[in-house]
């Protein structure tokens, strides 16, 4: 992938979701590309704060690529989110994007998607489910787990798959985990892409190696330079990374999406 420069993007929408999670537009100039940009693939934003000076690393949501916008669907967990929460339409912001390594689709091969995504990690598993209905899956299945019944973005999988929802409480939907849900309707597939928490990922790591089918899962974590040179971000895997030749790979450049059985848990 081509090296990224920093831009100044422009914010067309931005609406509150839910008591903390904020979907935002934003329209990028003619310089920077987003047709290439790819489901999974993360984009760095900057505070306007000085003080703040690291980017905060965000899952694209959504590719509108007739207007060069992306969306981003977001959760407050600190100054520099709070800042973005603040921007209205209007307000520019410096950008990298797009950034990482997405979901490989190849509908040829597997037919039968079945979609993950827990708690932030629900956003990026949109467009993708939009690209595989667009590339002909036959069957794309969606499993959302949320912690309680704000169930964010649950209504805009509808177009594009069966969807699924677990919540931690019970208010909706199948009370437990995706894997509950997974267990409870004998959901079944031929591939699984998944996004969210760590302890998420390794249950279905479990599982897909237990079905013998493949799974891609994209690894949360906080990221410093989100472009591989700090090491900042780092996970366990099978075979060395040419560029620190040990057994660990940079998940804002390796990844964020990487084969199950790549990486080590």
């Amino acid at each position: 992938m081509a090296d990224r420069k920093k831009c100044k993007a422009q914010v067309t929408s931005q609406i509150k979701l839910t008591e903390d999670i904020y979907s935002m537009w934003i329209k990028f100039p003619k310089n920077t590309d987003i047709s290439v940009a790819v489901p999974g693939q993360f984009i760095s934003m900057y505070c306007h704060d000085g003080s703040r000076m690291l980017p905060r690393p965000i899952s694209i949501c959504q590719i509108n690529t007739n207007d060069n916008m992306l969306r981003v669907v977001y959760r407050t967990v600190g100054k520099g989110t709070k800042e973005f929460s603040m921007l209205g339409a209007g307000s520019t912001i410096d950008i990298i994007a797009p950034l990482g390594n997405g979901f490989i689709i190849d509908t040829d091969i597997f037919k039968n998607a079945l979609l993950i995504g827990g708690g932030i990690g629900i956003p990026p598993m949109l467009e993708l489910a939009k690209k595989l209905r667009e590339n002909g899956s036959e069957s794309v299945k969606v499993v959302l787990g949320y912690r309680d019944g704000t169930l964010f973005l649950k209504d805009e999988f509808e177009p594009y798959a069966d969807v699924y929802v677990s919540t931690e409480d019970g208010s909706s939907g199948i009370k437990g985990n995706t894997i509950d849900v997974i267990n409870e309707y004998g959901i079944e597939a031929d591939i699984i892409y998944a996004c969210g928490p760590l302890p998420m990922l390794r249950g279905i790591k479990v599982l897909a190696k237990e079905r013998g089918i493949k799974a891609q899962l994209s690894l949360e974590e906080r990221m410093a330079c989100g472009i591989g040179a700090c090491l900042g971000c780092v996970c366990n895997s099978k075979e060395k990374d040419e560029h620190s030749n040990v057994k660990n790979k940079r998940i804002c450049k390796d990844g964020p999406v990487f084969d199950s059985e790549e990486i080590i848990f």
